[in-house]
């Protein structure tokens, strides 16, 4: 290769402050694939690449980066906690996990707007954890990409006195022949709030928990549960898929509360009977338990993080995560489903 080192006179241009440029260093410019397909080169030769935004210089066996790339990379995310427990004991039904979104126009939980893409800086690290799903009675995990944490699900209400909690979005109220719990509270910008248990002279029932587009329902007064509030859809993998419903509340006499669009447990129906789990890496909330005679075993659903980012990217990912990649139009979409662990990108 030889002349690569271009010095112009530019003096009579200006930038855009209308300050004029003068002997700027102009160098050739190749990408990553025409600098790798260059021949006749000699140590010492300079270039600029255009995929890294840096200097190269070859060193008489391989070009060699004068620094990191200038480039940072656009990430699309989202980023869903693990799903709350469903409650014991005329239990209330579990909350969604918290749902943020950054792709396209597409809403975060509770009808918030689109969040904004993070900017990855080129060879920085960031830390990337899928919450899981909370056991019986017990508040989801949250999941972390970077900045970006997704609250875990509150859990459900239990008989009378146990209350729910708080979470992305809420537990669903405990309910009881005597009192009930009313529904915990969701998180701004995250999911909805759980209804309320009911009270009835026989015995109560759970109220629905909170899912990403939907508050759970209040139980009816004729002790069936509540129902859990539904998910919301996303297309970031390509296709639409709703997730992050709540759970149902459960009944000891009636009918349980219907589990949430996109994953909620449902709630149990009948003396000693558990909830249904939250689906799996959907966020959703488990259902609520029917009565006092055991402490059920209704888990909430894991969470999951999407990363969509441009296909001209590769993506390391460190040790702790477990995952997959696919390929859509011009886009990488990863989808980590477990772990917790560090990703960088080149």
């Amino acid at each position: 290769m030889t002349s690569e080192l271009k010095v112009d006179n530019i003096s009579e241009k200006t930038s855009g402050n209308g300050i004029a440029l003068s002997n700027s260093l102009r160098l050739k410019t190749y990408t990553t694939s025409e600098m790798n397909a260059l021949s006749g080169m000699s140590a010492g030769d300079i270039i600029y690449n255009s995929t890294e935004g840096t200097i190269f210089v070859y060193n008489g066996e391989r070009w060699a980066a004068m620094s990191n790339s200038t480039y940072a990379t656009v990430v699309q995310y989202l980023v869903i906690a693990g799903g709350g427990g469903g409650g014991n004991a005329h239990g209330g039904g579990g909350g969604a996990g918290g749902y943020r979104n950054s792709y396209s126009t597409e809403t975060s939980g509770a009808g918030s707007s689109t969040e904004t893409p993070l900017l990855v800086a080129a060879d920085s690290t960031v830390t990337v954890t899928v919450g899981a799903g909370g056991p019986s009675h017990t508040t989801g995990n949250d999941s972390i990409f970077s900045t970006i944490t997704s609250d875990g699900g509150g859990r459900g209400g239990s008989y009378s006195t146990t209350n729910p909690e708080t979470g992305g979005s809420g537990g669903g109220g405990g309910g009881a022949n005597t009192g009930y719990t009313s529904g915990a509270l969701g998180t701004a910008s995250q999911g909805n709030d759980g209804g309320n248990g009911s009270t009835n002279g026989t015995a109560g029932a759970g109220g629905g928990g909170g899912g990403a587009s939907a508050a759970g329902s209040n139980a009816p007064s004729n002790t069936n549960g509540g129902a859990g509030g539904d998910g919301l859809a996303s297309a970031i993998t390509g296709s639409s898929v709703i997730r992050a419903g709540g759970g149902g509340g459960g009944s000891w006499n009636a009918t349980g509360g219907a589990g949430g669009a996109g994953g909620g447990g449902a709630g149990a129906s009948g003396s000693n009977q558990n909830g249904a789990d939250g689906t799996v890496n959907t966020g959703s909330g488990g259902g609520g338990h029917s009565d006092y005679y055991g402490t059920g075993n209704q888990k909430g659903g894991s969470g999951l993080v999407v990363l969509r980012y441009p296909s001209s990217k590769t993506i390391l990912v460190g040790a702790g995560l477990t995952g997959a990649s696919s390929t859509v139009g011009s886009d990488t979409i990863y989808i980590f489903t477990a772990g917790t662990g560090d990703v960088s990108w080149s």
